[in-house]
Order: structure tokens, then sequence, then C-alpha cells
């Protein structure tokens, strides 16, 4: 199974036995990764209701649930790490779900994507209009993305909030891509954090 680029890096840095709770877990395609790869005892929560049911056909266990509203349910330190992917970028509060992570999980994996990307500056720049690429396919109005942040907001967003940044990862298309002006030239990036 050939895993998206930003989940192939958080299972590769996935310490082997480890507790893990994947919120937006989409069909669980992490999750199975990490349980046959690295022995990993993954769990899930996530919106969709198809998706729920196409990573419980899997054999996962995965819950249904909102990551806004659901993650307060879960105690404190019940997990090794909390991984987001591609997911911070869709809830109402993402400040909130993310100190509701780090309670649950020792450490986080957070991935996005860049809005600062020189794709997605050209495009408002000569077109006028939001972007359309290929991490980012759908019209404005068809989006589930409501909060737009860029590389360098969240380094600053972490630093203003103390936390430590144990890892980071900046890719331009599949590939990966140097720290150095990855604000404009990282299309998504991967966060590994812990308080």
């Amino acid at each position: 199974m050939t895993l998206r680029p930003d989940l192939a890096i958080i299972a590769a840095n996935v310490a082997p036995g480890t507790r893990v709770l994947d919120v937006g877990c989409g069909d669980g395609a992490l999750m199975a990764a990490l349980s046959g790869l690295r022995q990993v005892d993954a769990r899930g929560l996530e919106l969709d209701s198809a998706n729920v049911a196409a990573a419980v056909a899997r054999g996962l266990s995965v819950i249904q649930g909102d990551a806004d509203t659901d993650l307060a349910d879960y105690p404190a330190d019940a997990f090794d790490y909390a991984i987001l992917s591609q997911t911070l970028q869709t809830t109402r509060r993402p400040d909130q779900v993310l100190d509701q992570l780090l309670r649950i999980g020792c450490k986080a994996f957070v991935s996005f994507p860049n809005f600062a990307h020189w794709r997605v500056r050209l495009s408002l720049l000569w077109g006028g209009r939001m972007p359309v690429t290929r991490l980012l396919p759908l019209e404005w109005y068809e989006t589930p993305n409501i909060h737009h942040t860029t590389i360098d907001d969240f380094r600053a967003f972490v630093r203003e909030r103390g936390l430590t940044v144990e890892g980071a990862w900046f890719l331009s298309g599949d590939r990966l891509t140097s720290a150095a002006a990855a604000n404009f030239r990282a299309e998504h990036a991967v966060f590994l954090l812990r308080r």
C-alpha cells in the first residue's frame, strides 16, 4: 500500500509498539500501515461515516466523531502520539484542537497544506481568485478548509504556545524540500510537537 507523502513521513517516525490516535483518520490507511509495519496500537476518530465504515471494514478500531467536540472525552496522556493529518485547517478552533491533541498524546503529528506556497500566491496575484491546485482541488465554495494557514503562521503559533518542535518536514509535490524558504516553496508541512 502506498501512503500519501505526509502520511509516509508520519509512519516512518512513529516508534514501534506505541499507542496512536489518528484524528481525522479517513479510511484508515495510516492506521493500517502503522498496525502492520510498526505493531502500533492504533485507534481512529473520523467525521465522515463512509470513511468510518471503510476503516472498520479493514478491521480497524475507528469511531465516528468530531475533532472540535469529541477530543475532550479522551483521558490525558492516553496515547503516545496523536495525529492530525490534513485536518487542522478544517476545524472550527484549531488552537483548541491542538491543545487537546497534546493533552491526549505525549506528542502530536500535525500536517497541513501551506497557503503561502508560490502557486497559491501566484493564483491570487495574477488571477485574483482562490487557487485550485493538486493539493487544494476544490473551489472556494466547496472546500472544507476554513482556516488558511502558512508554515510561518504555524511556526509562530507553536512558538507563542511554548511548544517544542521535535521534527519538521516540508513537501513540494511528493518530495521533501529544505526548510530554507519552506513558507514559499513547500506545498504542505508535517510537524512533530510536544509540550
